[in-house]
């Protein structure tokens, strides 16, 4: 068990410098997401279930949900503006 804890703490760590040296956003938020399922994990191995439960709707579903949608909104504007400056 105690490996299996070190093990989810690296890839913990190498899934946050992967959300932050990505350029592309959208890789980004999916990296976001991955650290936060594994985040879930750690909490459920802590036995904190409801943390654990706390983090996987907000942090893996909520969050992710949100910056998906702003991101198409964001491109969805840039072009419109596009278009109108041809």
């Amino acid at each position: 068990m105690i490996i299996l804890k070190y093990l989810l703490l690296i890839f913990l760590g190498v899934t946050a410098y992967l959300a932050i040296s990505f350029k592309e956003i959208l890789i980004s938020i999916i990296f976001l997401s991955i650290f936060s399922i594994v985040l879930t994990t750690l909490y459920l191995i802590h036995n904190a279930p409801d943390v654990a439960l706390a983090e996987a709707v907000i942090g893996a579903g909520l969050n992710t949900a949100i910056f998906m949608t702003v991101i198409s909104q964001i491109r969805a504007d840039e072009d419109c503006h596009c278009r109108k400056d041809d």
